[in-house]
């Protein structure tokens, strides 16, 4: 089964300390967790932290956490099924237009939002 994924981090958050010097760059270890039968409150599917080891998990320690994920394809399909709504607040008048998910896979791939000179660190 193929499934596209979205992925928002808050770079602020990641330990750098975690960040290792790899053949072909810098890295840094990640994991997620995704549910894609069930949307979060805000239609995310899932959350992305910063790995740790198998003793750091054995003494209660976990990874930050950096973002979250939604899944905007599946197999067979060109976006995920319909995510549940946030409960609505009053206290906003305006809300953020939906956004179009139903754009062709190709063109999502490689907008090269993310070149490597704009990683800060």
């Amino acid at each position: 089964m193929k499934i596209g994924i979205s992925i928002k981090i808050d770079v602020s958050k990641i330990d750098k300390a975690r960040l290792f010097k790899g053949e072909k760059g810098n890295y840094l270890d990640l994991t997620t967790f995704i549910d894609t039968d069930e949307a979060g409150q805000y239609g995310d599917h899932g959350f992305i932290s910063q790995s740790v080891t198998k003793d750091e998990r054995a003494q209660g320690i976990n990874g930050n956490i950096l973002g979250n994920c939604k899944v905007f394809f599946t197999e067979g399909t060109q976006q995920a099924p319909p995510p549940q709504q946030a409960p609505q607040q009053q206290q906003y008048a305006q809300q953020a237009p939906p956004q179009n998910q139903q754009q062709p896979v190709q063109q999502q791939q490689n907008s090269g939002v993310f070149p490597e000179d704009d990683i800060p660190f």
